[in-house]
């Protein structure tokens, strides 16, 4: 490989990693300016901890038949750089180091798109240039105390690892991955997790990944998850009422011993993390921990089944829809409004409150959105072609903005919800069925 490519190639990598002004440029879901750059990464989560995993880094959105080339980074912004093509670069960038004839340097095709294997490898993962580093200290030491995955310590303050891939051009883009037992809570926690129906688990933002049943053999597919308010864990539950915890989601019990009237259809945690609500289709409830029970549906005689749940904010209620919008409220959830005996083009498939608790929305399989009280209407995919059919609907922290999710794993962002991913353009083993969301 001759020096110019490597040097062309590997400099727009360091556009992506390099200090400008007195903070580190976002490796998460980045991209240059005026640019439609973007790459992903198969598997992006649940990697092997300790040596090395091989994945697929594909991307669209780049200069057509261009030099480019791929780095693997710790992304904490405090970290010192070395020079890499006369950039300042991030020690912990790799492969380390960065030389003519690396196995990382790929080029796009003539649509500007590329796919090639990559080594992601853990422990100390830099640095791409040797010498001296902006602290003064040796490159290669310095680069070990930023490795893949991140200490405990930084993964505490929101330290990720990041994939990232740039042209000779400036285009360049990167998206986050995690390795299994990689679960610590952020900082400030933003994101959302996606969960499929054999228990699979996508996370975005800076939410970590903490464990799926993906590789599990279910008795009975999942249906729903829901996320602890610190990031830190989740639940999934099954359609048997058969729960699985992970990370800091404790497990209060479950209903896979239970003879069902009906399947479990959706899960909803409370407020401070301690405990759940499981609901079936028939509108029962089975509450564990410090889930109160309120009410529930499962003796009344029901126009459409229930098909999803939504608890208020501070866990002393919970609204359950219907596929006909029909909203059954009960504690403090008070009812604003319903779809109920009204025409739908497509039934409800999901609901979220809004973050005061004071309204809520419902999103229809074609992405048409309902709000009712002080939920806002921020937009909606109704009446617009869709790959796949919405399945659930999250709002965000400040209750001016929700995500839809479709069962292909694409993300609809609305409002002041932040796109942080999708798995859209993944092959998936499983449909999604359903995401939860903080901040």
């Amino acid at each position: 490989m001759r020096k110019g490519i490597l040097a062309r190639g590997a400099l727009a990598l360091a556009a992506v990693v390099a200090l400008a002004g007195a903070g580190l440029i976002s490796f998460a879901g980045g991209a240059s300016a005026a640019s439609t750059a973007a790459i992903t990464v198969t598997p992006a989560t649940g990697l092997q901890p300790t040596g090395s995993t091989t994945v697929t880094v594909s991307g669209t959105g780049y200069a057509a038949s261009s030099e480019g080339a791929i780095l693997e980074c710790n992304n904490a912004a405090s970290q010192p750089t070395v020079s890499l093509v006369g950039n300042a670069t991030p020690v912990s960038c790799g492969p380390a180091p960065l030389a003519p004839g690396a196995t990382n340097l790929v080029p796009t095709n003539a649509s500007g798109g590329f796919s090639a294997s990559f080594t992601v490898t853990t422990g100390t993962v830099g640095p791409p240039a040797t010498g001296t580093d902006s602290s003064g200290g040796n490159a290669a030491t310095d680069a070990a105390n930023y490795p893949c995955p991140p200490t405990p310590a930084q993964q505490a303050a929101g330290v990720s690892c990041v994939i990232a891939y740039g042209d000779a051009t400036g285009n360049y883009a990167s998206t986050n991955i995690s390795f299994a037992g990689a679960c610590a809570a952020p900082a400030a926690p933003a994101g959302y997790d996606l969960a499929a129906s054999d228990g699979g688990i996508f996370n975005y933002g800076n939410l970590p990944f903490c464990g799926s049943a993906g590789g599990l053999k279910l008795n009975k597919p999942v249906v729903g998850s829901a996320t602890t308010a610190n990031a830190s864990g989740y639940w999934l539950a099954a359609s048997d009422g058969g729960v699985f915890n992970y990370g800091n989601a404790k497990f209060y019990g479950s209903a896979g011993s239970i003879h069902l009237n009906a399947p479990i259809v959706g899960i909803a945690a409370t407020h401070d993390g301690a405990g759940y609500w499981l609901v079936a289709s028939d509108g029962g409830i089975f509450n564990y921990g410090d889930a109160g029970f309120f009410g529930s549906a499962g003796s009344v005689h029901l126009n459409s089944p229930i098909v999803g749940i939504a608890a208020t904010p501070d866990g002393a209620g919970y609204w359950l829809v219907a596929s006909d919008g029909g909203i059954f409220n009960y504690g403090d959830a008070a009812f604003y409004g319903s779809r109920g005996g009204q025409t739908l083009n497509k039934p409800i498939v999901g609901m979220a409150a809004d973050a005061t608790g004071h309204g809520y929305w419902l999103v229809a399989s074609d992405g048409g959105i309902f709000n009712y009280g002080d939920a806002g209407f921020f937009g909606s995919r109704g009446g617009q072609a869709l790959n796949k059919p919405i399945v659930g609907i999250a709002g965000d922290a400040t209750g001016h903005g929700y995500w839809l999710v479709a069962s292909d794993g694409g993300i609809f962002n609305y409002g002041d919800a932040v796109f942080s991913g999708s798995s859209g353009a993944l092959k998936l083993n499983a449909p999604i069925v359903g995401i939860s969301a903080v901040g």
